[in-house]
């Protein structure tokens, strides 16, 4: 395959990651996981003044738990429109953050421009993990924290992921859940990291309504959900929504109303060397 090729593939995947993020509402979607991005952020502990990057920032559930304890917050991601919902937000609070558009796998920053380089559930998605890491590692200081959320692949996410592959054709990029493998991370990022722990953590996903009522959430608002089932037919996406409620019924911890879904992530801490 020639090397105008591949640029060309790259650039439709491109397009298509940006469409795909840019779908639904993911403002919208977010603000039921605001909980867990603060216990994520918390569990940090970022100095007020230190100057932290939220790459695939989403509309700013982690960057601005941040930027209201005083650290200096940058937020990237690849859909302008979280971008500009970010900055709304940011800026609705007289908040100092800046939120930018910009790609996890060519960050426009300079060499070890921040103190703390986080990425919660976002980078993650990106298709060329190789570059990811690189970056990450790239635009931290030597002695910085690189700090990382990802669904592992035996977790609740896994799980539905797997349900979703069932109906839809395989993108031919790797799992986005393999940054939520241990011995993938080290192999990512060991390099670079003079440290690097991991552990595996619970996001809990609660939702004031039934399981049902969930899927079709996420039908509507969640980029990913929302193409995916654009993509189907009547028959296939009738099963599709069948197998996905059945999914959130099994391991929901609520009641009949009420849906409450532990969801398995792991945590990554690296000490940039």
């Amino acid at each position: 395959m020639s090397s105008t090729t591949i640029t060309s593939a790259i650039s439709d995947l491109k397009s298509r990651l940006k469409e795909t993020w840019m779908a639904g509402d993911y403002d919208r979607f977010s603000r039921y996981m605001e909980h867990d991005a603060r216990a994520f952020y918390e569990q940090l502990d970022i100095p007020a003044g230190c100057q932290l990057l939220d790459v695939a920032c989403g509309s700013g559930q982690l960057a601005l738990w941040a930027a209201r304890d005083g650290v200096n917050v940058t937020g990237v991601d690849i859909a302008p429109n979280l971008v500009q919902r970010a900055q709304a937000r940011a800026k609705a609070e007289g908040l100092s953050a800046r939120f930018i558009e910009g790609d996890a796998e060519a960050l426009p920053f300079d060499d070890a421009s921040f103190d703390v380089v986080a990425s919660l559930i976002g980078a993650m998605f990106a298709p060329r993990p190789e570059l990811v890491a690189s970056e990450l590692l790239r635009v931290c200081r030597p002695g910085g924290i690189i700090a990382m959320g990802n669904w592992t692949p035996e977790g609740f996410v896994g799980q539905m992921f797997k349900t979703f592959s069932k109906f839809i054709a395989p993108s031919g990029m790797p799992a986005p859940v393999l940054w939520g493998d241990e011995s993938v991370v080290h192999k990512r990022l060991g390099h670079g990291a003079s440290d690097l722990a991991m552990r595996r953590r619970l996001y809990t996903f609660t939702y004031p309504f039934p399981p049902a009522e969930v899927v079709e959430f996420f039908r509507k608002y969640y980029g990913p959900t929302n193409l995916a089932f654009a993509s189907l037919d009547e028959n296939a996406a009738r099963a599709l929504r069948e197998e996905l409620e059945a999914l959130w019924s099994l391991h929901n911890r609520g009641s009949a109303e009420l849906t409450v879904v532990p969801a398995e992530y792991l945590e990554v801490i690296a000490v940039r060397a």
